[in-house]
């Protein structure tokens, strides 16, 4: 028997399959040669990819089908994990929208790390929105650092849904953004992404977790990529939590482009191609002399180059 799935579990070695939008699961494993072809992915099938399988007489956890193939995706999430600089991963593939979670605090927000994701979405074809949860918890003292996150990345041109799992705000305008569409639910360790997806569909159980009080730090409570399936229409990729987002497959020089707030007046920089950080000219610095593009974003932006220079 032959067929055509799409991967909704990675546990290590061992997968699940379906073929959807039929919800019927049958585990698989990967055929070893699979494992050296191609890329340098640490990973080379992640969920949400779509896979030829082929299976001899009935699928069981015994005898599981073996995926023989891996169809081209148009699209993935992809970061290099801190240590392994020559090294990617693929977070999940074929994806109609990645929903970045995320707080100002509980565990405070590293606005390099947003960017970085940010910048990987943009450069893979994955469309994104910022999930600010939690807001519950710090909106009676961080009004103004909520105002600020919102100006910083709605003038960028992202949609920020704001939500809390505790109180439910937001999970309609989320369950309503999620509706009929392949999401990636991912972020830093302990932002909620678990949370919100019990909040979305309480008929689903991911595994939840509170924060580490002694450092108020994330603790991982997702070991294994899975998608779910909503009641109200769509799926969910919920991921582990992440602790470092390096960029890969990512030109130093065409970093910027990544920046849709920096590629909408770089057309107006004196010089051609230009860094946006020392020539004379530059429409990108002006812009963020003038405040039209944030400084948070333009030093992530700086940083990005650094790291660029460190691993080649």
């Amino acid at each position: 028997m032959k067929g055509t799935a799409t991967v909704v579990k990675n546990s290590g070695s061992h997968y699940l399959l379906s073929e959807l939008p039929s919800w019927e699961l049958f585990p698989a494993v990967l055929r070893g040669k699979l494992r050296l072809k191609g890329s340098r992915a640490t990973n080379p099938v992640a969920v949400g990819d779509i896979v030829d399988y082929e299976a001899e007489g009935e699928i069981t956890e015994e005898h599981p089908a073996v995926i023989t193939g891996i169809r081209d995706r148009r699209n993935a999430v992809v970061r290099r994990p801190s240590k392994l600089s020559s090294s990617s991963h693929v977070i999940a593939a074929n994806l109609d929208q990645a929903c970045i979670i995320a707080t100002l605090y509980f565990p405070e927000i590293k606005l390099p790390f947003l960017d970085r994701i940010l910048v990987s979405c943009e450069a893979f074809g994955v469309h994104p929105l910022i999930i600010l949860n939690k807001v519950d918890l710090y909106r009676p003292f961080a009004g103004e650092e909520l105002s600020r996150f919102r100006e910083i990345y709605e003038g960028a041109g992202y949609r920020v849904i704001e939500t809390s799992a505790v109180t439910g705000e937001g999970v309609s305008e989320l369950s309503s953004a999620c509706e009929g569409r392949l999401s990636l639910f991912s972020g830093e360790s302990g932002v909620g992404k678990s949370s919100l997806i019990k909040a979305l569909d309480s008929s689903l159980n991911p595994k939840v977790a509170t924060i580490s009080t002694s450092h108020l730090r994330g603790c991982h409570t997702t070991s294994l990529y899975e998608m779910y399936r909503l009641a109200s229409g769509g799926c969910i990729i919920d991921s582990p939590g992440l602790r470092g987002f390096g960029l890969v497959q990512i030109e130093r020089e065409e970093t910027a482009l990544y920046f849709p707030e920096m590629l909408r007046v770089s057309r107006d920089c004196r010089f051609t191609p230009c860094t946006h950080t020392h020539e004379p000219g530059c429409a990108v610095k002006a812009a963020v002399e003038s405040g039209v593009i944030s400084a948070e974003r333009y030093n992530s932006y700086l940083g990005m180059l650094e790291e660029d220079r460190k691993f080649r």
